[in-house]
């Protein structure tokens, strides 16, 4: 069975962030990049991978997709920096 993911794009450090929900992390990630899907992360050159958690089903990465979402800007930068201090792109985790 496959996971599914929760995860946040941010345009550059400390800069504009995307919450987002998935089944296959790897082609979300690429469709980000190449702005496959045109919307909010094309407009804003939301790309970086840096923050992701997995989950055992579509039901609870759906709420914690919606909770993350409801967050105050704060709590999503704490969340990141608690992980992944620098944002680094975390993409190459996806391989």
């Amino acid at each position: 069975m496959r996971p599914f993911y929760v995860y946040i794009l941010a345009s550059r450090r400390n800069g504009t962030l995307y919450v987002g929900m998935t089944e296959d992390m790897s082609r979300r990630w690429y469709e980000h990049q190449e702005g496959a899907f045109p919307g909010f992360t094309t407009k804003y050159g939301v790309k970086t991978l840096v923050w992701f958690e997995t989950h055992e089903t579509r039901e609870s990465a759906f709420v914690r997709e919606r909770r993350i979402k409801a967050w105050r800007r704060a709590w999503k930068i704490e969340l990141i920096e608690a992980t992944n201090p620098d944002w680094a792109d975390l993409s190459w985790q996806l391989i």
